[in-house]
């Protein structure tokens, strides 16, 4: 079973930045698709950003721009940084890894931008 760990959320100010991570186990993470997703209260959970195995990017119309996915297979971390937040950024943010049968999401990180 892979183990998917979430760090760095917190509260900021509109227009700040924030940095997450996402830790995964297993041998093969150089081939996973990663992924950040968010939830806001009473929404369901979206799609914010993505990276492949070769390193392509896919974004969120809301976020492109702003926000940036990376990994870094020696780690076995996957980042999201995130500039100019909006308080429509405020969300939980899941991390997930999935490679054929294998889908994994991590427990959530607050995120909450508020003057």
């Amino acid at each position: 079973q892979v183990q998917v760990v979430e760090s760095g959320g917190g509260l900021v100010q509109p227009g700040g930045s924030l940095r997450l991570s996402c830790a995964a186990s297993g041998s093969l993470f150089r081939l996973y698709f990663m992924a950040w997703y968010r939830q806001a209260p009473g929404k369901q959970r979206d799609l914010v950003a993505s990276i492949i195995s070769g390193g392509s990017t896919n974004y969120a119309d809301s976020v492109k721009g702003r926000f940036t996915i990376s990994r870094d297979n020696a780690k076995k971390t996957v980042y999201l940084q995130m500039n100019s937040l909006k308080p429509e950024d405020t969300a939980v943010y899941y991390c997930r890894s999935a490679m054929g049968d294998h889908d994994y999401w991590g427990q959530g990180t607050q995120v909450t931008v508020s003057s």
